[in-house]
């Protein structure tokens, strides 16, 4: 990354702030593209050249057509299942145009090492087997997983155009510092949140259900290692382990010293039960594997909670 000018779209974003801090850190030339709506409370480095634009319009595409960057790393997304159901057009708009736009901008910079941040839980929904390889079918349970497969495709056919040289990172559930634990995406996040306000955390359903959660630092290692790679099409980044909800949340209230029970709340619609990636490609051709152990990772990340909240 070294001396490169790299465009991270959403970079003031919770993922994007830690991925302009590695990249600075490994001597890229950043450029930040954000219209700062899901700011993260991590402060953006001022190393980094913020352009304040929505990645759907104009202005965007002018800023990356004219600062020609070697890589765009594309984060910048509307997160949240529920959200997906209750507004699907807007979610579109963000989601898939927003990444179209990229895409075209990317082209007429001549800028081909395009990286974009897909997701493997809400894109194999209901997979056949745990940990999911890429090669299982996409079935999508939600708007927001449906966009996500159809950037996918937009990826595929400008890489098989030769235009692009184009990697979609199929991550986890990440968590981690810096995440919004005010919105309704990211259980570790909003449970903190409320157990530092001395709120009870909620459970969806029974907890059952199972996600693969991988922490925000190797997250970041998995973006730099696809940045700096030849790879394309989909590659999971995910540990492979399935943790329940129910698990999770009670190994966050033992951090707090909270002793009482969680809320229970229904289930939304198309809730995915049971989601873990298989990495093995991710090791084999990126060299990636996860490194932050689940409860170094809660440990980590509920800390900083504590330390904001003061």
């Amino acid at each position: 990354m070294a001396g490169r000018r790299v465009v991270v779209t959403g970079g003031a974003g919770f993922i994007g702030v830690h991925s302009v801090e590695a990249l600075l850190e490994a001597g890229a030339d950043v450029m930040v593209i954000d219209d700062l709506r899901h700011e993260s409370y991590r402060p953006l480095p001022a190393a980094a050249r913020l352009e304040n634009a929505d990645v759907a319009e104009a202005p965007a595409r002018a800023a990356i057509t004219a600062w020609r960057p070697a890589a765009i790393l594309h984060l910048a997304a509307q997160g949240g299942v529920n959200r997906s159901w209750r507004e699907p057009a807007a979610d579109a708009h963000i989601n898939v145009l927003g990444t179209v736009s990229v895409l075209s901008a990317a082209i007429a910079a001549g800028c081909r090492r395009v990286v974009v941040a897909s997701s493997g839980g809400a894109l194999y929904g209901a997979a056949s087997r745990l940990p999911t390889p890429e090669e299982e079918p996409s079935k999508p349970r939600s708007p927001y997983g449906t966009a996500k497969l159809c950037i996918e495709h937009y990826l595929g056919h400008f890489t098989r155009a030769g235009a692009l040289d184009a990697l979609a990172l199929r991550y986890g559930n990440v968590y981690g510092p810096g995440q919004d634990g005010t919105g309704e995406a990211g259980v570790v996040a909003i449970s903190s949140s409320r157990l530092l306000a001395g709120r009870a955390p909620v459970i969806r359903g029974d907890g059952s259900q199972t996600r693969d959660f991988t922490y925000v630092g190797d997250i970041v290692a998995a973006n730099l290692l696809g940045l700096g790679s030849t790879v394309t099409g989909a590659v999971n980044i995910g540990t492979g382990q399935e943790t329940a909800i129910g698990d999770l949340v009670r190994s966050l209230c033992a951090l707090a010293g909270y002793r009482d029970e969680p809320v229970a709340e229904p289930l939304p619609p198309g809730e995915v039960t049971r989601s873990a990636l298989d990495n093995t490609r991710a090791g084999r051709e990126l060299g990636w594997h996860p490194e932050v152990t689940l409860e170094d990772g809660l440990a980590r990340t509920f800390e900083s909670f504590r330390a904001q909240a003061r």
